[in-house]
């Protein structure tokens, strides 16, 4: 554990440029994402108050890399807004995990993607490959996630879960309440 490298520190000042304390040059989010696939890892404080801000820094990476013109689109919009649908979710707190289980993985077969695609069908079974790579993982997260949820809304953890329809409905109904509990409510 000794011979493990210490991130690098990068700080953030008010005037938004970041400072690379290890060069002592200041450095772009272009440089910090040549960093990042480089291997290099890196923590980024606020200079002024020395909260870590890597996550946020991290994430403005992504969108820059997300808004160049010309280049394919890594995070795709219904993803985007799955994603989004999780915030304020109960399962919330296992996003993450299976996030990076799931990236971890594709990351660790990586190489071995590429050279069963280049043998086989070229370009085109890439996304196959993904796509499949993609369903067992989801498999894997949905046993993983029955352990959290044993039970489902009818009592008997086999029977299916409520459709889109019944759901939709279950909404709708809860909104008509809340209505009515606040014409309730501002009654004199």
């Amino acid at each position: 554990m000794a011979n493990e490298k210490q991130p690098t520190t990068i700080k953030k000042y008010a005037n938004r440029r970041l400072y690379h304390t290890g060069t002592s040059t200041y450095v772009t989010l272009e440089d910090l994402a040549k960093m990042v696939r480089a291997g290099d890892d890196f923590l980024v404080y606020d200079a002024k108050t020395g909260e870590d801000i890597t996550r946020s820094v991290l994430t403005q990476i992504i969108f820059e890399e997300e808004s160049k013109v010309g280049q394919q689109n890594l995070l795709p919009v219904t993803f985007l807004r799955q994603l989004i649908r999780f915030y304020g979710d109960s399962l919330q707190a296992l996003v993450p995990s299976y996030l990076e289980f799931s990236i971890e993985n594709l990351a660790k077969d990586q190489a071995k993607f590429r050279e069963q695609l280049s043998k086989t069908f070229g370009p085109a079974a890439a996304f196959q490959a993904l796509q499949d790579q993609a369903r067992a993982n989801m498999t894997v997260f949905q046993e993983a996630l029955r352990m959290f949820v044993p039970f489902t809304p009818g009592g008997d953890p086999q029977s299916p879960a409520p459709s889109d329809a019944e759901l939709t409905e279950l909404k709708r109904q809860v909104t008509d309440m809340q209505a009515r509990l606040d014409k309730l409510a501002n009654k004199p």
